[in-house]
């Protein structure tokens, strides 16, 4: 079977670089629509640049000339939005684009964490989740075809520092732990995310579907992370239990974005919003659907931090 031509839109990004990396290493024809200034920034003209050599076509573009995204949706069967978070309402112009285009056989818009429908803590992300539901609903009114990736946290984001905010390297002295410590959450490496759902694509059993990542090994309490770290540094760490309460008084106290991690934190580890439904019942086991999939473990990851 003919494999799907691939638009990335916002390649230059962490998850984006990754998304348009498997695309190709998966042969399938890969697109990246990019700003004009993005040439002129080092580290982006370096990433476009491995992406060119690697086979992407590269098209200049932005969000806000709507010509220029349906222009580059036209060469493709799908779109994968990797915006910002600070960008997911500007999504609406990829749909008015893909609605315009009406050629796209697939839709996956930029979400790549927690479930936002699922999540149990209000409104205290600043509407970093009603925004995607919000993507989501407009999604499916316009009946576009889509997957959702669900894949909770990018290992890179609080696993290199044991989830201590602040740090850059796991404790080897002291570590808190919130709330009890037994509220498991879930990390995925970026790269693996990517893997994931550029097998998404072609693949009819993730049509309309949330696709959840949840990898075996990757599924984990504090308390279980402060074992393993324990382990392999071969001493004993002080813990020190944060309850519930503090963490809200913290997030309380801080201003966006400097509150973001204790969102995360208490989403993840007081709430349970990563582990607490079934999968299956709410979409897709995307470690089920492709076992083939070589994924990174947590005891893996922090191997790399001794």
């Amino acid at each position: 079977m003919e494999k799907s031509k691939v638009l990335i839109i916002g390649a230059t990004g962490n998850i984006g670089y990754e998304l348009a990396k498997a695309s190709l290493e998966l042969s399938h024809p890969t697109y990246a629509l990019v700003r004009e200034t993005a040439f002129a920034h080092p580290e982006k003209s370096q990433k476009l640049q491995t992406l060119a050599n690697a086979g992407a076509q590269l098209l200049k573009g932005c969000l806000e000339d709507l010509t220029s995204l349906v222009s580059a949706i036209r060469l493709v069967d799908v779109v994968i939005s990797a915006v910002s978070a600070k960008q997911v309402l500007d999504q609406i112009s990829i749909i008015e684009a893909i609605k315009k285009a009406g050629c796209v056989k697939r839709f996956v818009p930029a979400e790549f964490g927690v479930d936002p429908d699922k999540v149990q803590i209000g409104d205290l992300g600043y509407r970093f989740y009603s925004k995607k539901s919000e993507i989501r609903r407009i999604v499916e009114a316009e009946g576009i075809p889509y997957t959702y990736i669900s894949c909770n946290l990018f290992a890179s984001y609080l696993l290199p520092s044991l989830v201590q905010p602040g740090l850059k390297a796991p404790p080897t002295e002291k570590v808190r732990i919130f709330g009890d410590g037994d509220t498991k959450a879930v990390f995925v490496k970026e790269s693996d995310v990517a893997t994931f759902t550029i097998n998404t694509i072609d693949d009819p059993a993730s049509l309309n579907k949330v696709l959840y990542l949840r990898p075996p090994g990757n599924v984990c309490s504090m308390n279980e992370l402060v074992d393993i770290w324990e382990k392999k540094i071969g001493k004993k760490l002080e813990k020190v239990y944060v309850p519930e309460e503090h963490i809200l008084k913290i997030i309380q106290d801080s201003s966006h974005p400097d509150s973001t991690h204790m969102v995360f934190i208490y989403s993840a580890f007081i709430k349970g919003d990563h582990t607490y439904f079934d999968m299956e019942s709410a979409g897709v086991d995307g470690v089920k659907l492709y076992p083939h999939v070589k994924y990174t473990r947590v005891s893996e990851y922090l191997d790399n931090s001794l």
